[in-house]
């Protein structure tokens, strides 16, 4: 019988962007920062299936590189600051934008890995085998 069985369905943004089971909703993803526990305190699953690999560190670049470029672009064309107050600005804001938004990320994509019973080198082959 299927874990989906015992659980509602929960949904994966929520839990996932709050750091929480994907399954139970209720039990702690991470230990540490970005660290994942072995298995939740709540309902025991194994977060062995987790490996979001560099996704969530993809996602951050696009999202605060877009951010972070389009503010120092305006302010340059605006003010015109020179380049030393140009790093202590933007520099310190990259860091805790990426801090702030990696975490989430990494807790959405675990979560919709295990919604969508993701597997590493496992493709859903429904029509059988075409070879």
């Amino acid at each position: 019988m299927s874990d989906k069985a015992h659980y509602p369905p929960i949904n994966p943004v929520t839990a996932g962007l709050s750091g929480h089971c994907p399954r139970c909703g209720q039990g702690k993803l991470f230990k540490g920062f970005i660290g994942l526990r072995d298995r939740c305190s709540t309902c025991n699953l194994d977060f062995d299936f987790a490996d979001s690999g560099d996704g969530p560190a993809v996602f951050v670049i696009m999202l605060v590189g877009f951010i972070i470029v389009g503010l120092v672009l305006a302010v340059e064309l605006a003010y015109q600051p020179p380049i030393w107050l140009h790093m202590v600005i933007w520099l310190p804001l990259t860091i805790i934008l990426a801090g702030a938004i990696l975490r989430p990320l990494k807790g959405l994509m675990i979560a919709m890995q295990h919604r969508h019973n993701a597997q590493e080198g496992a493709l859903d082959n429904d029509d059988g085998d075409r070879s």
